[in-house]
């Protein structure tokens, strides 16, 4: 079972999942897309990214990187 750490609105019918899961055994970072099925439950799709919780320094810099960049481009 995930445990969702945040969600938020993508658009109408979609939603983006930030969640720790883990698959064979290694614990991973999940931001994936979730679309509303026919029932209203909200089923993953293959647009995401996982990644290694060991990696999460280096993508917590890459985020910050964007930010700044942002920021100046405002």
């Amino acid at each position: 079972m995930d445990d969702i750490i945040a969600q938020f609105e993508k658009n109408a019918t979609e939603v983006i999942r930030v969640s720790l899961t883990e698959y064979r055994g290694r614990q991973l970072i999940d931001a994936r897309v979730y679309y509303s099925d026919d029932e209203g439950q909200y089923r993953p799709t293959r647009k995401g990214l996982s990644l290694a919780v060991s990696l999460y320094t280096d993508f917590k810099r890459a985020m910050l990187t964007l930010e700044k960049e942002l920021i100046e481009r405002k």
